[in-house]
């Protein structure tokens, strides 16, 4: 499809930018009329992590005039192999704050507006009312799924990208142009179910692949060019170098933004965000303090249900390697549930999500009890053990 440009024409550039944006000047479809509304744009960028650096830092070298980026998070040294905005020296800065120190050394003509707190339903519409573009450069179906339906909400286009390990997919969400990620993703997955970067890794580059992706398709929306990724989603395996298109379309009953839609205000609920329901099979849980004192009088046995590569960098000493493929698949519960009765089982992993899915999926296939360490092996680090390293 071809579209219009998202953004009107802007004021004619100052003589200091003509030089600058030169190699844009030169080519027809953009031209001196395309870098004005280049200049003239106001983006909105979610995240300031893997994907959101080529964003960024490419949006900012096109000329978009108005840069906004929310992100409530920390850097980090994990950070590093992949989100390439920030450097070592900001190690602890808030993210937004590096982002936007990297976006102005690179471009100083451009406004850069940052917000440190996390996207929520009371911030979300007011945020991207006043821009011409939305980018997803999250990692996290909450946010996505909140991103997406005030997008829909305003009618604005929404450039979408993931990625997992070795792969990415790209597209643009755009509620009456084509369909919106409800469309096509009506629940989120179950916690847990799917792994995340901090639990499966992910390839550095990938995110730059991605990222660069949705860059040049901001600008297509931006200046009207060739056909956008409405309909379409581009997946990567860079395993194989493949690239290859899925054609996707809008449900007319989608609740966001089908003709009768039931979701017409944000809330932060997970049921209204992510399309989940509230579980109501809690998990008992344990603190790192508390795993410490049972380990102590010897009265637990500790299971570590991440995989042998993760257990390689950090592991709470004297637990077993049981990884959660083995508690999907059913192995392990019956191994467990042949062993002493009396001796309570705790599991645990980085953060805490897949501890608690292996306590379910015991209790399920045993009847027995467990318990998740609240936290992980993370919370383990920081309040008990600080020599281990944190990944």
């Amino acid at each position: 499809m071809s579209h219009h440009p998202v953004v009107p024409l802007g004021d004619p550039l100052p003589p200091g930018e003509v030089e600058r944006y030169s190699r844009h000047l030169l080519l027809p479809e953009i031209g001196d009329e395309g870098q004005r509304r280049l200049r003239a744009a106001r983006v909105m960028v979610v995240g300031a992590g893997g994907l959101a650096a080529p964003v960024l830092l490419y949006l900012a070298a096109a000329g978009v005039g108005h840069l906004t980026v929310i992100d409530d998070d920390e850097v980090d040294l994990s950070n590093l192999q992949r989100q390439v905005i920030h450097r070592d020296a900001d190690i602890g800065v808030p993210k937004v704050d590096s982002a936007a120190r990297a976006v102005r050394a690179l471009n100083p003509d451009i406004t850069v507006e940052t917000v440190h707190r996390r996207l929520d339903a009371e911030c979300a519409l007011s945020l991207f009312a006043d821009h011409d573009v939305v980018v997803d450069a999250t990692d996290n179906f909450t946010t996505r799924y909140l991103v997406n339906d005030a997008c829909a909400i305003l009618g604005l286009p929404l450039v979408w990208g993931s990625i997992h390990r070795f792969d990415g997919q790209a597209t643009v969400w755009w509620a009456g142009e084509g369909p919106c990620y409800r469309c096509v993703f009506p629940t989120a997955p179950p916690p847990g179910s799917v792994p995340s970067c901090a639990e499966a890794g992910v390839l550095g580059s990938i995110p730059g692949v991605i990222g660069s992706i949705q860059t040049t398709e901001t600008i297509k929306l931006i200046l009207g060019l060739g056909q956008p990724l409405v309909g379409r989603m581009l997946v990567h395996d860079a395993m194989v170098q493949s690239w290859n298109i899925v054609r996707v379309e809008a449900d007319p009953d989608c609740p966001v933004c089908g003709p009768n839609a039931t979701i017409t205000r944000l809330e932060d609920e997970a049921a209204v965000a992510c399309g989940i329901e509230e579980r109501e099979d809690a998990v008992a849980t344990v603190s790192a303090p508390e795993l410490a004192h049972l380990i102590q009088d010897g009265a637990v046995r500790v299971i570590d249900v991440r995989n042998a590569a993760e257990r390689a960098i950090a592991a709470i000493e004297d637990s077993e390697l049981m990884p959660i493929e083995d508690f999907r698949s059913g192995t392990a519960p019956k191994e467990l549930a042949e062993g002493d009765p009396s001796v309570p089982l705790v599991f645990y992993c980085k953060g805490g999500a897949r501890s608690e899915e292996a306590v379910r999926l015991y209790r399920e296939a045993t009847g027995g009890a467990a318990r998740s360490l609240e936290g992980g092996i993370l919370a383990w680090a920081r309040e008990v053990d600080p020599s281990l390293v944190r990944y």
